[in-house]
């Protein structure tokens, strides 16, 4: 990335970025000036798009959201980044960014924008947004903050640590797989299952802010994303499990609604759960939050194609689930946008701001499960 058009793009970002600034002021005295004050404190860990959906919905019940990233991706415009210039892979960060973002709609398609051709192909102007701040500020830390304040975001979005760190899978059959993109392919073309996940360097360091945040939720909701390398990745970062056994607030887990080629062949809600535990410990959730809706069959037709199913719950599962202690919501949460499954975000979020309003209250949160599973 050393050509002249690469940095004229780098200088065009900067453009943006004082662009930014001269918006912000506008959005901030029009909507957001008591943005910290307002709803539930709600701490979301994961990353990928069922992350950044999420937020979207999440965001018109609570603006206090802290997004919780893991930063293990090696793969796409983030992977060539991470390689060219040392940085931690901005891509998850980035959708997350824009997620809880308070910008026009031009500003996003913009920073959305990924060039078709040439050295950049691939690329997201966005990605080359967070990295031109990371090389300003000198980590991705202070990057986000920064951009985060640019775009008056409602809320915070953290990186889980801002070390390099690589993902590592063991296989059922033993062989040990490294980097997250590597991961899926390799269980598909060696025709097995992930045994376990771990990271190296082992025990990488949190952001302070990621544990002040668990520390101070009302609500810490796991997912929806990739089971193996968006969510347990974040929780194998040292002394993140150990901040959300401790803390008291209710602990939420959100599984995808169809299964990941490579990654969660035919599993199950119970075999989601299990996976988390195994690598964390019992007691660290304390209620999934389920898709109970069967999808229409023409909608599932690419997706079955592709070796994906859906994720089903069953009254086996949930007598599993009680057993462990673990509350069980299902409802009907799909949305289906131009033949893409996803979860319905606002529900989601309903339902979430729901609970925190009735965290402390052990009936009430009965009554509040009963009412959907009714």
């Amino acid at each position: 990335m050393h050509n002249l058009g690469v940095w004229l793009v780098f200088v065009g970002i900067i453009c943006l970025l004082l662009s930014a600034y001269l918006n912000y002021e506008t959005i901030k005295k029009r909507k957001f000036v008591d943005k910290a004050k307002r709803g539930p404190k709600v701490v979301v860990i994961g990353g990928g798009t069922g992350q950044s959906i999420f937020l979207r919905g999440l965001k018109k019940f609570t603006n206090n959201i802290t997004a919780v990233v893991t930063v293990a991706d090696d793969g796409g415009g983030s992977g060539v980044l991470r390689e060219d210039l040392g940085m931690l892979p901005p891509g998850d960060i980035r959708n997350c960014i824009l997620a809880l973002a308070n910008m026009e709609p031009t500003m996003e398609k913009i920073m959305q924008y990924r060039f078709e051709e040439g050295k950049l192909e691939g690329q997201s102007l966005g990605n080359l947004f967070l990295a031109a701040m990371n090389g300003i500020y000198g980590n991705l830390e202070r990057a986000v903050s920064k951009i985060s304040d640019i775009f008056a975001l409602t809320g915070k979005v953290y990186p889980v640590t801002i070390e390099d760190i690589n993902l590592v899978a063991k296989l059922k059959n033993g062989n040990i797989v490294r980097g997250e993109s590597a991961i899926p392919e390799e269980v598909k073309i060696q025709d097995t299952k992930i045994d376990r996940i771990y990271l190296e360097p082992n025990k990488p360091k949190p952001l302070q802010g990621v544990l002040d945040a668990i520390e101070g939720a009302d609500i810490i909701v796991m997912g929806p994303g990739s089971l193996y390398t968006s969510i347990i990745p974040n929780l194998i970062v040292d002394g993140v499990t150990e901040k959300i056994d401790k803390s008291d607030a209710l602990k939420v887990y959100i599984p995808n609604i169809m299964t990941q080629p490579g990654e969660t062949d035919d599993y199950d809600v119970c075999d989601h759960v299990n996976a988390i535990l195994k690598h964390t410990k019992y007691g660290i959730i304390d209620l999934v939050i389920v898709n109970n809706e069967r999808i229409n069959k023409d909608d599932l037709i690419k997706y079955e194609n592709d070796g994906s199913k859906q994720v089903l719950i069953d009254k086996n599962q949930i007598k599993q689930l009680n057993s462990m202690n673990i509350s069980v919501i299902q409802t009907n949460l799909v949305e289906v946008r131009k033949k893409y499954i996803r979860h319905n975000s606002e529900k989601m979020g309903s339902i979430i701001v729901g609970l925190t309003n009735k965290c402390g209250c052990s009936w009430l949160i009965k009554n509040f499960i009963n009412k959907f599973n009714s």
